[in-house]
């Protein structure tokens, strides 16, 4: 390999016809000669993984293993946008289920989540969502770190993103990897959505981040990560124009079993790749980017976890946490669907609006979040009670800040025993308040003046009332698919890493995923994740001058 090739822009390569048959090359022979041991061992590919991992391999003299459990993102259809769906309970899916919950009529919901390269970025719906001013704050104050406060974050966000939206220096940046915009030449129910909202006093903006996440919320076209039909995932960004390069390797079909521990320190990791078991080590660190279901449960069977639970299946306790698993927080939705006159086909992500507002002024921060969709979005309970039309499109009533928390737990002592996850979704009774009045709310904005040319009939829920429409939300609730929150930094006996993403005891050990936060941000949770990974790059290379 030509230093020329090495030293040159990757970003420009990225984009030429030969770079992926050089790259499809070049990583052949890496996977094939993998080595012992690495500097960096970064498990999972994700919107955190991704970010590590690149920023690592930025230093050429710094060796970098990026695992992956599931296998090629170069598919329909992960590439073009419209086509997300098709991802959903295939093998590009961990198709999780949480347990049966009376508080949803004993229903089982799925929890999908990405099983590819690019994790959740490469099945997700492309939303970028970057969380609210108080979010950052507040992660700031547990971590006892004004890092992650939101003038902090607000600078990496400017740093990373490349905007094609109206110019705003003052919150969005040009020329980061991260290309985003609003969503361009919408179907025309998504602007008639954000006046509906207008027109029941909810304020509107150019765009979704910035300016909007600061105060009470309000609606907008949604800012995606879409360019001219084509998901733009992490993965694809970050790490793919760095796959040229002889100091990182890409292992796909790799999946994290355990943290292999020499005491309190993590020196390495076991893998089941090719159906082998095999170790390698890690010179200076292990990050897990799992996700908030499987880094918990990576970390229990390394033996790191509540002791009590570790006990119970036989798992030999390094270090007692018993945080770990517990804090499960996801956002929760409710299908409101409104059947066409015309049917729209949908355009970009089929999702190009959204509002956020506060079901009680006097809250600090927007609780509600919905996202538009342009096709009919109901589970199998109510699409058998109303029988929503194909030509129909949605409100997807949201939950921002749920009060209900869950948590993961092992099944056994066996990697490939399954997880249980109690997601103990609405158990809160305050977010059944809360989902009453979102889709309320949603009710009065759909069958506003500004949407009623789009609207034959109101599908779902209609004018329920009282426990008709309590049921209704109990048999209408489906996750956003944002697990999150069960690593959660901070210092209090609940915490499972600090403010440098280091696991409390453990060293050479840190966590950037979702799974690390305090509490669930508002909005998707991917542009979160892409600042948590960059965080941790930042810690990373301070920690050891890379």
């Amino acid at each position: 390999m030509s230093s020329a090739r090495f030293e040159s822009d990757p970003e420009q390569n990225a984009h030429t016809a030969g770079f992926a048959e050089r790259v499809r090359a070049d990583q052949q022979k890496l996977t094939a000669e993998l080595k012992p041991h690495y500097d960096f061992i970064v498990c999972g590919s994700g919107s955190s993984g991704s970010v590590v991992a690149r920023r690592l391999a930025e230093n050429a003299d710094v060796s970098v293993l990026l695992l992956e459990a599931g296998g090629s993102d170069d598919m329909p259809s992960v590439i073009e946008a419209g086509q997300w769906p098709l991802n959903l309970g295939s093998e590009r899916d961990w198709a999780f289920r949480a347990q049966p919950n009376p508080h949803l009529n004993g229903r089982s919901i799925p929890l999908n989540m990405g099983k590819v390269l690019g994790g959740g970025s490469s099945i997700n719906v492309m939303a970028w969502a970057r969380g609210h001013k108080n979010d950052w704050d507040f992660f700031a104050a547990e971590a006892r770190d004004a890092a992650w406060s939101y003038q902090s974050v607000l600078n990496i966000y400017r740093r990373i993103e490349d905007w094609h939206g109206a110019p705003d220096p003052k919150y969005r940046g040009t020329g980061g990897p991260v290309f985003v915009q609003p969503a361009p030449d919408p179907n025309p129910v998504a602007p008639a959505m954000v006046e509906g909202a207008r027109s029941v006093g909810i304020p509107t903006f150019q765009n979704q981040n910035g300016l909007m996440m600061e105060g009470d919320g309000g609606a907008s076209i949604m800012d995606l990560r879409v360019r001219d039909g084509m998901r733009q995932s992490v993965f694809r960004s970050y790490v793919f124009p760095y796959m040229g390069r002889p100091n990182l390797t890409v292992l796909s079909h790799a999946l994290v079993t355990r943290i292999v521990m020499s005491g309190k320190q993590a020196s390495g990791v076991e893998i089941v790749h090719d159906g082998k078991v095999q170790r390698i080590a890690a010179e200076a660190e292990v990050v897990l980017s799992l996700g908030a279901i499987h880094t918990p449960k990576v970390l229990m069977l390394s033996g790191i976890g509540d002791q009590t639970e570790l006990q119970r299946l036989g798992i030999a306790v390094v270090q007692h946490l018993q945080g770990v698993g517990e804090n499960f927080q996801d956002h929760v939705g409710f299908g409101c669907v409104w059947e066409y006159p015309e049917p729209l086909a949908p355009r970009n992500n089929m999702a190009e609006a959204t509002f956020f507002w506060k079901s009680d002024p006097n809250l600090d921060t927007p609780d509600l979040h919905t996202c538009q969709g342009e096709m009919p979005m109901s589970t199998a309970e109510t699409a058998t009670q109303f029988s929503p039309p194909a030509g129909s499109w949605t409100l997807f009533a949201g939950l921002a800040r749920p009060k209900s928390r869950g948590r993961i737990r092992l099944t056994g002592a066996n990697p490939g025993d399954p997880i249980e996850i109690e997601a103990s979704t609405l158990a809160h009774p305050d977010d059944m308040k809360a989902a009453i009045a979102c889709v309320e709310l949603c009710r009065e904005i759909g069958n506003s003046g500004p949407l009623s040319p789009f609207v034959k009939r109101e599908v779902m829920p209609g004018n329920l009332k009282g426990a008709a429409l309590e049921n209704f939300i109990r048999d209408a609730a489906s996750s956003y698919w944002h697990q999150t929150c069960t690593a959660k930094m901070g210092h209090d006996a609940m915490a499972v890493v600090d403010g440098s993403l280091k696991v409390h005891g453990i060293d050479n050990l840190r966590i950037a995923d979702g799974s690390i936060m305090p509490r669930i941000t508002t909005g998707n949770t991917m542009a979160p994740c892409v600042v948590i990974g960059e965080r941790a790059a930042e810690i990373l290379k301070i920690a050891h001058g890379a």
